[in-house]
């Protein structure tokens, strides 16, 4: 792995991430940091995500949309997106786990990524009151 120097912009980034359960974009973390870090970059945020998942500290989701999430909980596990409002929540629970399927299949498994999609809780709220 790839050795990186110490950089306390990534350091801020990477504890504010493990610190949500949101799913940050990386506009989000930039707003997030901006005032820690008046200086800050887009790009510089951008590079350390890339570095921050290249390390294997964060995963990156990408779900098809316009921006990408970011997530602090590196563990396998499932994520329900809100088709409404783009938020991205963990989902806890029982699958298949890799090495479950590596064995059933036979195929190398390197990881995978479940989606569930839908109305969240809050949107389906509004979308009832609403009618």
């Amino acid at each position: 792995m790839q050795q990186y120097r110490h950089s306390k912009k990534r350091e801020h980034i990477l504890s504010y991430i493990k610190s949500v359960k949101t799913h940050p974009t990386a506009n989000i973390i930039y707003d997030e940091m901006k005032p820690i870090f008046p200086n800050l970059s887009m790009g510089t945020v951008y590079r350390n995500l890339q570095i921050l998942t290249n390390q294997g500290k964060i995963s990156k989701l990408d779900f098809g949309s316009t921006f990408d999430h970011y997530d602090g909980y590196t563990k396998e596990h499932s994520h329900f997106v809100c088709t409404l409002c783009q938020c991205v929540y963990d989902i806890q629970g029982d699958y298949p786990n890799v090495e479950q399927v590596q064995l059933i299949t036979t195929h190398q498994i390197d990881g995978c990524l479940v989606k569930y999609y839908g109305l969240c809780q809050d949107c389906l709220g509004k979308d009832e009151r609403s009618n």
